[in-house]
């Protein structure tokens, strides 16, 4: 028997994500990315602490990883990111592999989360950030699909919250209601579909 409601995999998008890091050079280090306050070194930071945090989150591992504010300091990449990201991308997939992982309660960020919440957080942050990285660097993106389905429901929810200091997300950019489904996804997370590294 198949399970009726299986957790979503991260795999796929995880591969992704690592295959656009791979494509990254460093001459491409220091560019703008849609994030205004991360370069692609930054930006490249974030994924591999976020990749750490959550696959301990997952784990319900909970300590100093766990604990960090993302928001602490600005993340930079260390010198072996080539290796490290790809590495912890592909933990942090396996321990969302594990049904556990969605049920009772977490950490992450220093936030107590609920396990399921914290899945959708990080596939957020994948899809999401995926695209950030690929812009940046001009590389072609496109998300797992199943995965994209997930971030939309994520990011419809949070762009109806009320102003205010725990907003994830900057106010949603207008796109036409025919838009694919990508470009949908980065309007209501704030971003300009149509971002690119300025000249």
């Amino acid at each position: 028997m198949t399970d009726p409601n299986p957790t979503p995999d991260l795999a796929a998008q995880a591969r992704i994500v690592a295959r656009l890091a791979g494509g990254v050079t460093d001459e491409q280090l220091g560019g703008a990315t849609p994030c205004p306050a991360y370069a692609v070194r930054n930006l490249l930071g974030h994924l591999t602490g976020l990749a750490v945090a959550f696959r301990d989150a997952a784990r319900k591992d909970l300590g100093v990883t766990t604990d960090t504010s993302p928001e602490d300091s600005v993340p930079d990449v260390g010198p072996g990111w080539r290796e490290e990201l790809p590495k912890v991308l592909d933990e942090l997939a396996g321990a969302w592999r594990d049904p556990a992982a969605w049920t009772g309660m977490t950490r992450a960020g220093g936030v107590d989360l609920p396990g399921e919440v914290a899945g959708a957080v990080v596939i957020d942050e994948l899809v999401i950030h995926g695209w950030d990285l690929a812009r940046a660097t001009g590389q072609e993106y496109e998300p797992d699909p199943a995965l994209l389905r997930v971030t939309l429901d994520f990011v419809t929810v949070a762009a109806q919250e009320p102003p205010g200091e725990n907003k994830i997300f900057g106010p949603a950019v207008p796109v036409p209601a025919d838009a694919p489904l990508l470009d949908r996804v980065v309007g209501l997370s704030g971003r300009d579909p149509g971002w690119t590294p300025p000249a």
